[in-house]
C-alpha cells in the first residue's frame, strides 16, 4: 500500500513537472523524492512518471492518477477537522423519531432550530409511534424522539417540547357545534363516537376516558391517527377528542369544543433520550433545548 508521502511527492512531481523544484517544494533532496515516486509506482503497478536528463512528464495511467491523489490529499487534510467537528456535535448524524401529530405541531420548528444551530448535522427522521420510539431508542436505533409518556425515566431522560389542551372536533353542522358551555358526558350521550385505538393510540385513548366516561356502545370507529380520525369527524361519521394542534391540518367542516373539566395544556409532547447516549450532536440538541426550556404552549 502506498503513503501519504508517496503521494505528496507524486503531486509535487506532477505539478513542477521537475524533480529539483519539487524536492525544494517538499524541503527535501531530490534522491529520496526519486525513490518515493519508484516505490509508489512499484506499488500501483504502473509507471506514472517519465523522465529524462530534459524533461518530466506524466504518462496517461500518471494523468488519470493525479486526480485521485489530489482527492486523498484533500480528504486526509479534512479528517482530523471532520473528526473534531463530529466530536464536539458539530458534524454527523442525528436520528430522529417523531409521531404522526408531532409532524403537524412542533416538528418544524424544532427542525429549523436544528438547522441554524447544527447545520452540518444530517437529520434523519423517522415516523413511529411512541412504543416503537422508546424501543429503537433501547435498541440504539434512534437518538432521540418526539414522543408522548409515560416513560421511564431511569431510563429516559427528556425535555417537555408542547403542552396543549384536549378538545372534542366536531362536524361544524353537528347540534353540539353550537354549544355555548365545554361539552360534558350528558352532552354525549348516544352520540356517535370515534375513538382512540387503546393499542397503537394509548396514550390518547388514556387521556380521553380519563377526562370524559366513554359509552363504548357509542363507537362506531377505532383509530389510531389524528389526521383519520378528523377526516371521519369531517365526513360526518362522529365526534372525536384530539389535541388543540389538530386545527393546523387546516381539514374543513369541522368545530373544535372545549372539554368540561379538562385540564388546561393536558396534552404533552416530550423530546426523550436514552441517558448515557454517545452521540456529541444528541448533546448539543439536549443543550438547545434545555436553553430554551419553556415548552409551546398551543
Amino acid at each position: 500500500m502506498f503513503t501519504l508521502d508517496q503521494i505528496k511527492s507524486f503531486v509535487a512531481v506532477a505539478e513542477e513537472l521537475h524533480f529539483g523544484r519539487a524536492a525544494e517544494r517538499l524541503n527535501m533532496t531530490q534522491p529520496p523524492l526519486s525513490r518515493q515516486i519508484q516505490k509508489l509506482e512499484k506499488t500501483v503497478g504502473v509507471q506514472l512518471v517519465e523522465r529524462d536528463n530534459r524533461k518530466v512528464a506524466l504518462t496517461a495511467a500518471g494523468q488519470a492518477f493525479l486526480a485521485d491523489a489530489r482527492k486523498l490529499l484533500v480528504a486526509a487534510e479534512q479528517a482530523p477537522f471532520t473528526a473534531r467537528r463530529i466530536a464536539q456535535g458539530q458534524a454527523g448524524v442525528l436520528r430522529i423519531g417523531f409521531t404522526a401529530t408531532s409532524g403537524f405541531s412542533v416538528l418544524g420548528t424544532l427542525l429549523a432550530r436544528l438547522g441554524r444551530a447544527l447545520p452540518d448535522v444530517d437529520l434523519d427522521l423517522r415516523e413511529q409511534v411512541t412504543s416503537e420510539q422508546l424501543q429503537a431508542l433501547t435498541d440504539g436505533e434512534l437518538d432521540v424522539g418526539l414522543a408522548r409518556p409515560p416513560f421511564d425515566t431511569e431510563h429516559f431522560a427528556s425535555r417537555l417540547l408542547l403542552a396543549e389542551s384536549l378538545l372534542l372536533a366536531v362536524p361544524e353542522n353537528h347540534h353540539l357545534a353550537e354549544a355555548r358551555q365545554p361539552i360534558t358526558a350528558a352532552d354525549l350521550r348516544a352520540v356517535p363516537l370515534i375513538m382512540h385505538s387503546p393499542t397503537k393510540a394509548r396514550y390518547f385513548y388514556d387521556l380521553a376516558i380519563r377526562h370524559m366516561p366513554v359509552e363504548h356502545g357509542n363507537v362506531v370507529h377505532t383509530v389510531s391517527q389524528i389526521l383519520t380520525m378528523v377526516s371521519l369527524v369531517a365526513a360526518g361519521r362522529g365526534v372525536a377528542f384530539v389535541p388543540e394542534s389538530a386545527r393546523r391540518l387546516g381539514i374543513e367542516g369541522v368545530t373544535y369544543l372545549p372539554i368540561a373539566g379538562e385540564a388546561s395544556n393536558a396534552v404533552e409532547l416530550h423530546a426523550i433520550w436514552r441517558r448515557g447516549a454517545k452521540n456529541p450532536a444528541l448533546r448539543r440538541m439536549t443543550d438547545l433545548l434545555t436553553r430554551d426550556a419553556q415548552p409551546v404552549r398551543v
